[in-house]
């Protein structure tokens, strides 16, 4: 009866959001906790134990998991100490394993490790040895460092953006840790590093460019003896400095074909990166496209506050320009503002409020804007999320009426890469003529399918797509778009371990 660990540590940041993010943005759950929560969502874990249940005769060892409630700012020190000691102490209170499943995201970075994941793994490698394997299933965003592709058997990553296979992607990476257990097969890996960080909609993979070398990866997996392969096109918000896009491919003990895949995807990715920009409009040509506007409801991404990315979500850009140009139309805007929803709580449903909106987390780019609203509605702000039914906290909520603005405000940011925020207060963005959404890809279905039109704002943001203006300065250099004549000299990097168990 193989004994498998189990532990999760998640979480997507960005580095120039100046408000950090702290151990209250995570759900801490330990031992059984962890897996009686997952069974009861589609996510990565929730898909691994599926496998493992379904294989028979699996014995669990659930440790720790500190799953984000929401994306933010770099990961304040004393707190990521805390959830790093945390998760590592319950590796090392756990019975002998025969194998570990990690779920992790690879964007996290703290205010001194850029590393973290390849920090825990470093760390679980001098608890448990070098002969217990350890798979790693990450998001397509994560930045694939040295450190976390050295102290793990092998990685397992998403293949779809939107995102609507992180169920499938635990079950792939708990299918092929069991493979490993058994002695089947010896994980080599080959990654190759690519100059680029990319954005925009050919990075769709059911319609876009980038869907190509998804699919070429997809062909090395699942053809013997590929084991796992993909892309990590990385988080541009992480600004660390293994920041890039990576390709990658894993096979039972076939370092050739692992290097020759991972370049051929590789090259297939650069073929085509120079389109992976955003087309972007400004704020007043955002503002005239509203106004002109009169064949349904048009979509306004401001991707640049985009929480689920790490940025803050207080952004008043978008409402404060269309007041500017007279914008008439009924429009729904989520924002966070802590100090507004305390006005909103003390003066209660009904009540007319002089208050300001915004700039509380980012005072740099956003000032705080005066307003006159009507309160609507309260809520405590727990619900569970359409897409995969996560539980997420916004903390205690309320909507505001401005005039023709509807405004859904939290105390704390919240995922908005579906439509759950506004669905659990009360609003059907199908009603308005406009609504701001604050993510730069949600699922078709979500908005695209329906909307009039959907335009992409050059407004100001720790998540913007316009990389030049968010200013890096620890990833490596040249690279696209940041530089001019970025040149790619495709090389791999053989990782091998081979140490199965006795």
């Amino acid at each position: 009866m193989p004994r498998i660990l189990v532990a999760e540590c998640k979480q997507e940041v960005s580095t120039f959001n100046p408000h950090l993010s702290g151990y209250a943005d995570f759900g801490v759950r330990r031992g059984n906790e962890l897996i009686e929560y997952h069974r009861t969502v589609r996510n990565e874990v929730g898909g691994a134990l599926g496998v493992f249940d379904a294989a028979g005769g699996v014995d669990l060892v659930p440790t720790y998991s500190a799953f984000f409630i929401t994306s933010g700012g770099t990961l304040a020190k004393p707190d990521w100490e805390r959830i790093a000691q945390e998760f590592l102490e319950g590796i090392r209170h756990a019975p002998p394993v025969d194998g570990v499943y990690f779920c992790m995201h690879g964007a996290l970075a703290s205010e001194e490790e850029p590393d973290p994941e390849g920090h825990l793994l470093a760390e679980t490698r001098k608890i448990l040895g070098e002969k217990i394997p350890i798979v790693v299933s990450l998001d397509l965003h994560g930045i694939l460092t040295d450190k976390m592709v050295r102290h793990s058997d092998a990685i397992v990553a998403y293949h779809t953006y939107p995102h609507v296979d992180f169920f499938e992607t635990g079950q792939r990476a708990a299918r092929l840790l069991l493979r490993i257990v058994a002695g089947e097969v010896k994980p080599v890996t080959a990654k190759v590093a690519i100059p680029a960080l990319v954005r925009g909609d050919e990075l769709i993979t059911a319609t876009g460019l980038f869907g190509q070398s998804i699919a070429i990866a997809k062909t090395a997996e699942n053809t013997a003896p590929g084991l796992s392969a993909g892309m990590f096109i990385g988080n541009p918000f992480t600004d660390v400095p293994s920041l890039q896009t990576y390709s990658f491919v894993v096979t039972d003990n076939d370092p050739a074909l692992a290097e020759r895949e991972a370049l051929r995807i590789a090259e297939s990715f650069w073929a085509n990166h120079e389109r992976m920009r955003v087309p972007l409009s400004s704020l007043d040509e955002m503002a005239s496209l509203a106004k002109a506007n009169t064949k349904g409801t048009i979509a306004l991404v401001d991707a640049a506050d985009a929480t689920s990315s790490g940025a803050s979500g207080d952004s008043n850009a978008v409402l404060r320009k269309l007041i500017e140009a007279g914008y008439a139309g009924r429009t729904l805007i989520p924002i966070v503002d802590e100090p507004a929803v305390k006005q909103a709580f003390a003066a209660g449903i009904g009540a007319t409020l002089q208050i300001t909106l915004g700039g509380t987390l980012d005072p740099r780019r956003f000032q705080p804007l005066p307003i006159t609203a009507k309160v609507r509605l309260l809520a405590d702000g727990l619900f569970r999320s359409e897409s995969f039914g996560e539980q997420w906290y916004a903390g205690p909520t309320a909507v505001l009426e401005a005039g023709n603005f509807t405004l859904v405000v939290s105390s704390r940011a919240v995922n908005l890469y579906d439509r759950s925020f506004f669905y659990a207060h009360g609003q059907n963005p199908g009603r308005f003529d406009a609504v701001v959404v604050k993510s730069p890809h949600c699922q078709h279905h979500m908005y695209a399918d329906w909307c009039a039109r959907m335009v992409n704002v050059d407004a100001p943001g720790s998540s913007s797509a316009n990389l030049p203006y968010l200013g890096h300065t620890r990833c490596p250099r040249p690279i696209f778009p940041l530089d001019a004549e970025v040149l790619f000299t495709p090389a791999a990097k053989l990782f091998q371990r081979h140490t199965p168990p006795t």
